[in-house]
């Protein structure tokens, strides 16, 4: 027997589903319903659950399906006040997004178009820090070409993995935004979830993969660049000081570069380094705790919603403050502010926690950003 929705119903559930819910749907077996209270369009179930969270999620949501078809959706969450379970039913059209319209990637082509103007921009040996003063001067951004390979060789492994991780859990992602950024030649990109994910080990899968393959890819490049030695005028001369922007790749230039790498000395690498070194950062930025950035999602999939919240205020208190000494932090955390604050969709079953190698794979994750992000706090004499 399949539920027909009554005309008007739109944005709420009628008695008779809720009480059919209560006696027919959740049982003793599952989750046994002590009351109810309107949520945002469906309604929340208080009451006390049975077994292993994801075996009775399957059983409630296998008879949601038999009695009503694919009219509803069904959550199995924390409560944030008092950290007991609870359970909600809503309408399907009220939680997933429609496919992605054609406005929405004429906007996303846009944001492309700018995003590979700032990073030819960005990797060109004669960058103009003034973004007015090179509209016109269409050579510039020509000499950027082989940096740029590197950039977008990095960013779109990032993508392409968040992508293959997606397929892998059947859950569906809308069309990446590339963020263009004067500071890096770009921020990233920013993907949403247009589904519902089933549990948090998928949002962990999908948030971990792409910053674990970008810097993957980019700590290769940055290796063979360290590696390379520059031929004649095809290098680049910086102050060994650079390098202790980042406690990584502080120490890695360190373990290739050694005893030429001194305090105050000028050292030449391959353009290889920097443009590796790019990369790296903006997937350690990515990876960030914080909103609905990568690190974000690993952070809530990881440790709950709850921890995630304290998190993320932690994290952009940081940002913020650090903010006074460095511009990309500024722009970072107003990007976090405006467009990626949060929160984090709820995925179907969020009581059970991720396997133990997904929670490693996560946690690397935000330990690489720590290494990326960190200063490199010794010496090099």
């Amino acid at each position: 027997m399949t539920y027909s929705k009554p005309s008007g119903a739109v944005g709420r559930i009628p008695r008779t589903v809720i009480d059919a819910l209560k006696d027919q749907v959740f049982g003793f077996d599952t989750f046994f319903v002590t009351g109810q209270e309107p949520y945002e369009g469906g309604v929340l179930f208080n009451g006390n659950l049975r077994g292993d969270p994801s075996k009775s999620y399957a059983k409630i949501n296998g008879r949601l399906q038999e009695k009503f078809g694919d009219q509803y959706r069904l959550f199995l969450l924390f409560n944030p006040e008092d950290d007991k379970p609870v359970a909600i039913v809503t309408l399907k059209e009220l939680i997933e997004s429609d496919p992605a319209t054609v406005p929405e990637w004429f906007a996303a082509g846009a944001f492309g178009l700018v995003t590979l103007y700032t990073v030819l921009l960005r990797n060109s040996p004669s960058i103009q820090m003034d973004f007015l003063s090179t509209m016109g001067n269409f050579q510039l951004p020509s000499e950027g070409i082989p940096g740029a390979l590197a950039t977008f060789t990095i960013l779109l492994a990032h993508e392409a993995s968040h992508i293959f991780a997606a397929n892998s859990t059947g859950a569906k992602l809308g069309i990446p935004y590339f963020v263009p950024s004067l500071q890096l030649g770009s921020f990233g990109g920013i993907t949403r979830v247009t589904s519902t994910l089933r549990k948090r080990e998928d949002l962990l899968k999908i948030a971990a993969a792409g910053p674990l393959i970008g810097s993957g890819v980019a700590v290769l490049l940055l290796l063979i660049g360290l590696a390379l030695t520059p031929g004649e005028g095809q290098g680049i001369t910086i102050n060994a000081t650079a390098f202790h922007d980042s406690l990584l790749v502080g120490a890695l230039a360190k373990v290739f570069m050694g005893e030429s790498l001194k305090e105050g000395a000028t050292v030449q690498v391959d353009p290889l380094v920097l443009w590796a070194w790019t990369g790296l950062l903006i997937n350690g930025i990515n990876s960030i705790p914080a909103g609905e950035l990568d690190g974000g999602r690993i952070a809530q999939a990881l440790w709950g919603r709850k921890v995630w919240s304290r998190v993320n205020g932690v994290s952009i208190a940081l940002l913020g403050f650090s903010a006074l000494f460095s511009d990309i932090s500024l722009y970072w955390v107003v990007l976090i502010i405006f467009l990626q604050r949060g929160p984090i969709t709820p995925q179907a079953e969020e009581i059970s926690s991720p396997e133990n190698p997904y929670v490693v794979a996560g946690i690397s994750v935000l330990l690489l950003s720590l290494l990326i992000c960190l200063p490199f706090p010794f010496s090099f004499s």
